[in-house]
């Protein structure tokens, strides 16, 4: 079950888009430097179709992408709340930060336009730092990605 502390219409997560920003708590990573400690916690209340729905219902008309902040601890629940999304908002784009390495093996990105992999390792920075060892991906139709995080660095 993935559960959210709150959420934000966000400007700088992906490139291009204007997101709300939904942060997931539970997360496994417990990466040090973490800028969200919080969320390590299990806390916040529960993300399903109904709250995920009303939530997006406040703010569609102004956003372009929905992004999932974590959620390292269910993906199956991030890619089919993800694909929920994108059936019940036609034309609406969707996200995730994992702070994993890699997916899982039986992960399907269908559900998804874009994903961060990597875990917050403070010597190297975060998205904005050109020696960061996280990256942001823009997913293709046909299964193939672009590296995307060089958007980052443009300011």
């Amino acid at each position: 079950m993935l559960k959210y502390t709150d959420y934000d219409i966000v400007f700088s997560e992906i490139p291009d888009e204007t997101t709300l920003a939904i942060n997931l708590s539970n997360c496994p990573n417990h990466c040090p430097g973490c800028h969200s400690p919080q969320l390590m916690e299990d806390i916040g209340e529960p993300l399903t179709q109904e709250s995920l729905s009303l939530i997006i219902d406040k703010y569609i008309n102004g956003i372009t992408c929905i992004c999932f902040m974590g959620g390292d601890n269910d993906p199956k629940e991030v890619r089919h709340l993800a694909a929920f999304a994108k059936e019940k908002y036609q034309g609406i784009k969707t996200g995730w930060y994992s702070g994993k390495q890699e997916l899982p093996s039986d992960f399907k990105t269908d559900s998804l336009d874009y994903i961060k992999l990597g875990p917050y390792i403070a010597a190297l920075g975060a998205l904005k730092a050109k020696t960061t060892n996280q990256r942001l991906y823009r997913l293709k139709k046909d299964g193939t990605h672009e590296d995307i995080t060089y958007q980052f660095w443009k300011h």
